[in-house]
């Protein structure tokens, strides 16, 4: 009975296996924990005047609205455009051959009818010869080509300011429509010189960058094969 259980139960788990399991993908509108840990900003009620016409502190006048602080906004203009074409041939040719003779043995001119007799017949047990011939050739090209074009744009976090100065930043956007669910993640190490006075800075710009857009739904899933599949032919042999 418990053989029996334990093979319906491992059969069902290898089918499962072979599909992806069916999870409607969602949006978590929750804040994130740094917003909740941070407390909220007092309002300054304090009118007294500060020695200027033209403002200064967190709103000046005439200051460009750049990310200046941990936690503050910056827009990523992300546009990546990666194009690759390589061609290769390659042709080898070997010829080979080999040839080795037996020793024989010459009479002089002076040499009797007897001793001629018998160098002949030594010859004709030691005159063996051996000759090998071989030849082989190889002859392949191959050509490849890629072209990718990516763009978009994505508000990032300034995580962290480094001690030269330069921005750690990160930032993710979800979109829910229909049923698919599209992501974009990105992170990097950004100057604070390349801010432009729109808030804004390319993803050329960036160092360490990193991202990633993935889709969820039932169109990735149509499209992947199940772990089990993965699985089996990872090991199949054949």
């Amino acid at each position: 009975m418990n053989k029996i259980y334990l093979t319906t139960l491992f059969t069902i788990i290898a089918f499962s296996g072979c599909s992806q399991t069916v999870v409607d993908p969602v949006i978590d509108f929750k804040p994130p924990e740094y917003v909740e840990q941070l407390p909220a900003k007092e309002i300054d009620e304090n009118f007294d005047s500060q020695g200027s016409l033209f403002g200064k502190g967190d709103n000046p006048l005439f200051s460009d609205h750049k990310a200046m602080h941990v936690h503050d906004i910056v827009t990523v203009v992300i546009s990546e455009v990666a194009t690759s074409s390589t061609s290769n041939t390659k042709k080898l040719a070997e010829t080979d051959a080999s040839a080795l003779g037996g020793g024989v043995f010459t009479p002089g001119t002076g040499a009797g009818g007897t001793l001629g007799s018998a160098a002949r017949t030594i010859n004709r047990a030691t005159d063996l010869s051996f000759a090998a011939n071989s030849s082989s050739s190889y002859d392949g090209s191959g050509v490849a080509s890629h072209n990718n074009n990516f763009q978009t744009t994505v508000s990032a976090r300034v995580i962290k300011i480094l001690q030269n100065g330069n921005y750690f930043i990160s930032g993710r956007r979800e979109i829910l429509i229909d049923g698919q669910k599209q992501v974009i993640q990105l992170s990097g190490v950004i100057r604070p010189f390349d801010i432009d006075q729109n808030n804004r800075v390319n993803s050329e710009q960036m160092a360490e960058a990193k991202i990633m857009y993935q889709t969820e739904g039932d169109i990735k899933r149509a499209t992947e094969q199940g772990w089990g599949t993965k699985l089996v032919q990872a090991v199949w042999p054949f």
